[in-house]
């Protein structure tokens, strides 16, 4: 079965969460930089399914696009170009990052592992997929 992905897309680096084959568990993957992002997709998709990207959507606090957003429709019309087969769904981001050194930090991690900022990334793309995977009703 068809694994979802999820992206946190920064101008440094794109946290990356895969769903199970079973889409039951959202887990973090990888954080990759974004000139890197196409060649470890095609890479990713030579042996995994996947029918869905889904990229967190950076918002003000009153719901309009943040500064960041216009770059992340960038990447958005880059996974499309890229990989015209698979859908492309945008996932409200606000506080993915926040909860995702919340997570961290109630880890139990030594303070330079909570420190790791692409640990943040891959956390908070996790967030995202299972932030989409509640309101899509399959968790």
């Amino acid at each position: 079965m068809p694994r979802i992905l999820a992206f946190d897309y920064g101008t440094k680096r794109i946290g990356i969460a895969a769903t199970d084959p079973l889409k039951i568990i959202a887990n973090s993957l990888t954080t990759i930089h974004p000139k890197d992002i196409v060649e470890f997709l095609k890479k990713y998709l030579l042996t995994e399914q996947v029918e869905l990207f889904v990229v967190g959507m950076p918002k003000q606090m009153d719901g309009s696009l943040s500064e960041s957003a216009q770059q992340v429709k960038g990447f958005v019309t880059l996974l499309k170009n890229n990989f015209p087969t698979i859908l492309v769904e945008m996932m409200d981001e606000r506080f993915t990052s926040k909860m995702a050194s919340a997570t961290i930090a109630q880890s139990g991690l030594k303070k330079m592992a909570r420190q790791n900022k692409a640990l943040v990334d891959e956390v908070a793309a996790t967030i995202i997929l299972q932030s989409y995977m509640e309101k899509q009703g399959l968790l």
